[in-house]
């Protein structure tokens, strides 16, 4: 007599729940596409430079900037920033008064404005001592994962000239990002367009962007490889000047000593660097840079004291 195998009768198998996806973020403003590469490269230096903040209160701070230069006059800035109370992020408070004048009266100002939850507006004026340069008006929307800006630049009726600009960017992914920006002047005649398309795609040690059009093209590499050392690399084309320019910088952070050393060497045959020491406790840094360009034998160097 056979024997009989009884099995259990299963039940129903679980049910997975569904993977929620993250909604994509919000890819932020054209202009700082490269923002992370050129923060690498150290800043020019020339002459002696003193300046001075000063912390009034919690929304208002002014600093005072003397600047000795052998290639020009003395020259004395002074700089005053208002931040209000509507804070989005550390970088980020609105409303935002910034102004600076120099000794001859030039005023450089910008105001930025909050006007709806996902609506900023900006307006920039430039003036050398009595005489208007620029006025610019920005208006920039912020979606859930794209960003849209129109800019007016010098927009005037009377003269039928104005320079109208506008980006967009879309977050495809969460490392890829693409869109473009549209640049239209128009002044008596003469009238043009330029059409450029830009993409960018982060990883998590490195940054890869890319602007190309009519006009020419940007690209830029940014590596952080570890919490000292990062490295960026610049490439520039320019149709209209039929000019191509190459650039390497690198950044060195040494926490241990307060200090920042930045160095680049690009093309042209330039090499520069710019080393930042912090003297703790006291609220002062020191700075040093010298740039030294091979092919037209030029050579500058420069050296600030920050206070505050």
């Amino acid at each position: 007599m056979g024997n009989t195998l009884g099995l259990a009768p299963m039940g129903p198998l679980p049910r997975r729940s569904p993977r929620r996806e993250e909604p994509l973020p919000n890819p932020g403003s054209f202009d700082e596409l490269h923002r992370l590469c050129k923060d690498v490269f150290p800043a020019q230096m020339e002459g002696v430079k003193l300046v001075v903040n000063k912390v009034l209160s919690s929304h208002f701070q002014v600093s005072h900037t003397v600047h000795v230069s052998g290639l020009g006059l003395p020259g004395y800035h002074l700089h005053a920033a208002y931040a209000g109370d509507w804070q989005l992020s550390p970088t980020e408070v609105f409303p935002t008064v910034v102004g600076d004048m120099d000794s001859s009266g030039s005023l450089n100002a910008q105001v930025l404005l909050l006007l709806a939850e996902r609506l900023r507006a900006k307006a920039v004026f430039q003036t050398q001592q009595a005489k208007f340069l620029t006025w610019q008006f920005d208006g920039e929307y912020r979606g859930d994962d794209y960003t849209a800006t129109l800019t007016l630049g010098n927009p005037d009726l009377i003269g039928e000239s104005v320079i109208m600009v506008a980006h967009f960017l879309q977050s495809l992914t969460h490392r890829l990002v693409l869109g473009g920006e549209l640049v239209y002047h128009r002044r008596p005649g003469e009238e043009g367009a330029i059409l450029t398309l830009a993409g960018k795609y982060s990883a998590v040690h490195w940054v890869a962007t890319l602007n190309v059009g009519s006009g020419g093209a940007h690209a830029s590499y940014y590596h952080r490889a570890n919490e000292q050392v990062q490295v960026g690399v610049e490439f520039e084309a320019n149709t209209r000047l039929q000019d191509t320019t190459f650039s390497f910088g690198y950044h060195l952070s040494v926490p241990q000593a307060n200090m920042v050393f930045r160095g680049l060497v690009d093309s042209n045959w330039c090499v520069g660097a710019v080393l930042e020491k912090k003297m703790p406790p006291l609220p002062v840094t020191l700075a040093l840079g010298a740039f030294l360009n091979h092919w037209r034998n030029r050579f500058h160097c420069g050296f600030s004291i920050t206070v505050g």
